[in-house]
């Protein structure tokens, strides 16, 4: 079996579905396990570059369906190399039920799944921008996977970046508008910003948000990224997933607070797990973000989230009050305000905060990794300020259980 996020933060979920595992083998999930989980994630890479080995690519599927039903590669960084890497230290990562394979510990006849076998698998991908190290491995890939052919899913700017690479010349044209084009191993489907949840894959939709992350030095003009809320539409829960993103304190286009906005009336209902890059440590000074976020600007901005909660269930409260035709309780006695620390205790309970897109330090022996020293700094941070959030630094090979 291999190992699970959940092990280390919910041990009791992680009883519940060990007992499922360790069950009559062809019992099906009982209902409370289908309705605490939504979706499988395995990391096939979180850094942020410099690292090649290590680049943005995530693998998902419905947690009620099976990997070789179809998954969305969510970002497109690492790919094949590191799934041969995972596998290698873990085998059972992708492990499913079979007729014909060898038998397990507890009887189940299970089949394991080669590198090549899985990332053919993918039936769309979903991209927040077109970054390279966002994009390598669906581009080197895209001639030499079988299975069918893969829909590309973003925003129009980031899939005429991606047109550019697939001119002929960087590489063999291999992605197309057109889906009668039979020779194209790619078609590139665009989304719309804001437009309500657009569906990608089967009882999965993405609600797209634009987010801005730096802008040309030339010109000035904002280099658009992408945030998605990506919802199961049958038990109708959801993640938060940002592409890499500026601080609008510092941004010409300030865009996180619409997205805070929008986050706020779920968090704690349909919303539990968001994550958010952190490139830097907090030694990176404001004018060497280069349109990232380090530990002070992420707190920055989960305190705008939290500010947004509790000014939506303020909201809700006195509506729900008026309804019932009874006077607004007092929720507070102290005089704070939504917009202060003292109104945000706990805000946040619940909430897990996935670090993402950490950025490699190869230049100097480091006693900690890099996302576990910048995990450390956000979480005192978060702490900090008490609002009741879980600080996770995702990392290569994780499994995770949303």
């Amino acid at each position: 079996m291999p190992p699970t996020l959940e092990w280390l933060t919910d041990p009791v979920r992680s009883i519940f579905n060990l007992a499922w595992r360790i069950a009559p083998q062809f019992e099906a999930p009982g209902t409370l396990d289908r309705l605490m989980y939504a979706f499988d994630m395995v990391v096939l890479g979180s850094g942020g570059g410099p690292d090649e080995t290590n680049l943005s690519g995530y693998l998902l599927k419905r947690y009620d369906a099976s990997w070789n039903a179809g998954t969305i590669g969510l970002e497109a960084g690492s790919g094949m190399g590191a799934l041969a890497r995972i596998l290698d230290k873990c085998p059972e990562t992708f492990e499913h039920p079979s007729q014909s394979s060898s038998v397990s510990e507890h009887g189940i006849e299970r089949r394991q799944f080669s590198a090549c076998d899985i990332y053919a698998f993918i039936k769309c991908f979903l991209i927040t921008h077109g970054h390279l190290d966002h994009i390598s491995s669906l581009v080197l890939s895209a001639g030499s996977v079988g299975g069918p052919r893969k829909r590309i899913y973003g925003s129009l700017q980031t899939l005429r970046d991606i047109e550019g690479i697939f001119n002929g010349r960087l590489w063999p044209n291999l992605a197309s508008w057109d889906e009668s084009e039979d020779s194209s191993r790619l078609l590139y489907q665009s989304l719309a910003h804001e437009e309500g949840y657009q569906p990608i894959a089967e009882n999965v939709s993405v609600l797209m948000m634009p987010l801005s992350h730096g802008s040309s030095g030339d010109t000035g003009e904002v280099y658009d990224s992408t945030a998605y809320f990506i919802r199961h539409d049958v038990c109708n829960q959801e993640f938060l997933f940002f592409g890499d993103v500026e601080p609008d304190s510092l941004s010409r286009e300030p865009r996180n607070k619409r997205i805070w906005e929008k986050a706020a009336g779920k968090v704690g209902k349909s919303l539990h797990s968001i994550f958010i890059e952190c490139s830097w440590p907090s030694s990176r000074s404001d004018e060497t973000l280069y349109g990232h976020l380090n530990p002070q600007h992420l707190l920055a901005e989960l305190r705008v989230l939290a500010a947004e909660v509790v000014k939506h269930r303020l909201e809700t409260s006195s509506l729900q009050n008026l309804d019932c035709q009874r006077p607004a309780k007092r929720s507070r006695t102290d005089g704070s305000l939504p917009g202060r620390s003292d109104s945000l205790h706990h805000a946040l309970r619940g909430m897990r905060i996935y670090l993402t897109h950490c950025k490699a330090r190869l230049d100097r022996f480091s006693p900690k990794p890099i996302h576990m020293e910048i995990a450390d700094e956000v979480r005192a941070l978060v702490n900090m300020e008490d609002l009741g959030a879980e600080v996770i630094a995702v990392e290569q090979g994780m499994v995770i259980r949303i």
